[in-house]
């Protein structure tokens, strides 16, 4: 009457035997729990680039949950972060280089390992996301391949017995159905209360019976307090990094960009696409497409005719990437230093811009700074008025510049202020953009997070350019009302 679960056939036909023949790959299933570290060497390059593709995905999870995406929605665009940045694919992929999409996998949570284990507040973050991502490769999984890499766990659940099912049946059979309802399982209740607060298990003597369907919540929670244990760990472990200047700041920088939304690299290329640009048509772009670090920036430039050092290069490559060209440039940033002379605008000015183009001292391309490093790189003086706003500024004074500068209302301030508070400043960012160009909630730039000053600014003039040619209608999900 009660059947053996691992010898159920839920694939549509697959045999076992065609699964089984990946065993002796180092990596046989896509699912892992990362129970055992990477072995091998690893060059500096692919543990930075392995990370940041992983949270890429990370971020995005994080930044869905503080948008309160549905379930389905949050499914969708995991799927879609991973594929693009992680991929896994089937046993069965015929092209696909399944040991190096693995090893990517594998390398890059162990990284994030070390960038995550610093402290309780980021390792609970850590947790949270990956266990999300885990549920959804999970749901994703080929049914057969799913039951093979369950079956390599050796999980410590069983199968009940055909004694214990004639004396719980009347029980049992209240329970949800499912296609194998005839197969149950049974665990130590502790391992899953949640299912137990949901009455879908029945209880006796300490254990929990419940219907094989019901597993997986099993399998996430082992998953959820082996990542904790092994972070846990790490975190013991770390202090014999400290000396290794190669390795430390990757790792500050990894943890950091949780911050920021994760991405990296933006507007790398922005420059040679972006539209040119006066210096007289920056005011009008300020007020209308710039985020607030910029738009703040801007305005401090006007009314003090000036801007201390890193200020000024904060600034100044936003302004280049976003189309000001390097004569353009000078023109602007003589006009906005008024009070100078020429000869010391020459002087103390003029190599610097120049130099921010890679026209001086080494001729170096520099990118604009990210919302991350515009984050991390926060003003220390007074004078400064660099930095992200949503961090650097104090609750009244940012609710004074975004209802000024953005029309944001009491209602939307509550829940910026809200996300400020969850330092998920990105989000906040995005919530502003979408408030000011009339989008509706949650529908982002496109679909995106603001991860970058240039990004913010660059979506925003193309839905200038949209509207102006009457495409709002296919292009723009606009607000109600």
């Amino acid at each position: 009457m009660f059947k053996s679960s691992s010898n159920t056939r839920d694939d549509g036909g697959s045999s076992t035997g065609e699964v089984s023949r990946y065993s002796t790959l180092k990596y046989p299933h896509r699912l892992n729990f990362y129970d055992k570290p990477p072995l091998g060497d690893v060059t500096i390059e692919e543990f930075e680039l392995f990370a940041i593709d992983r949270l890429r995905v990370l971020g995005e999870i994080e930044s869905s949950w503080a948008r309160n995406r549905p379930p389905e929605e949050l499914k969708k665009i995991v799927v879609e972060q991973y594929t693009k940045y992680v991929p896994l694919d089937s046993n069965t992929a015929k092209s696909a280089d399944l040991g190096e999409q693995r090893r990517k996998d594998h390398i890059g949570h162990f990284v994030l390992r070390l960038a995550f284990c610093r402290s309780e507040e980021l390792r609970r973050r850590f947790v949270k996301a990956e266990t999300a991502l885990f549920r959804v490769r999970y749901g994703n999984d080929d049914a057969l391949e799913r039951r093979e890499f369950l079956k390599s766990m050796m999980f410590d659940w069983s199968e009940m017995t055909e004694e214990e099912g004639t004396s719980l049946r009347d029980k049992l059979n209240t329970l949800e159905k499912s296609a194998d309802s005839n197969v149950f399982l049974k665990a130590r209740w502790t391992r899953i209360p949640d299912l137990v607060e949901k009455r879908r298990v029945v209880l006796k003597g300490g254990w929990a019976y419940m219907p094989v369907a019901e597993e997986s919540a099993l399998v996430f929670n082992e998953f959820q307090k082996t990542l904790e244990r092994a972070l846990e760990a790490t975190a013991k472990a770390l202090p014999r990094l400290d000396e290794d200047a190669r390795i430390v700041p990757l790792l500050n920088n990894l943890s950091q960009g949780f911050l920021s939304g994760a991405n990296f690299d933006w507007g790398s290329s922005a420059a040679s696409t972006a539209g040119g640009l006066t210096a007289d048509m920056i005011d009008e772009m300020a007020r209308k497409h710039f985020p607030l670090c910029m738009r703040y920036q801007h305005e401090e430039l006007r009314k003090r005719k000036h801007l201390p050092h890193f200020s000024r290069l904060e600034y100044g490559l936003f302004l280049k990437v976003l189309g000001l060209p390097i004569e353009e440039a000078l023109i602007f940033w003589r006009k906005s230093f008024s009070k100078i002379t020429d000869d010391k605008f020459n002087k103390e000015y003029k190599y610097n811009i120049r130099h921010s183009f890679g026209l001086e001292g080494k001729r170096a391309n520099y990118p604009a700074k990210t919302c991350m490093q515009v984050i991390m790189e926060r003003g220390q003086k007074d004078m400064e008025c660099h930095g992200c706003p949503f961090v650097t500024f104090a609750p009244e004074n940012l609710q004074t510049a975004l209802m000024s500068m953005y029309n944001v209302g009491s209602q939307d301030m509550g829940e910026i202020s809200h996300l400020v508070k969850g330092q998920h400043y990105h989000v906040a960012c995005t919530r502003v953009w979408e408030i000011s160009h009339g989008v509706k909630k949650g529908a982002g730039l496109d679909g995106e997070s603001v991860t970058h000053p240039n990004l913010y600014a660059a979506k925003s003039r193309e839905l200038e350019k949209a509207r102006v040619k009457g495409e709002s209608g296919e292009d723009v999900v606009m607000a109600e009302g």
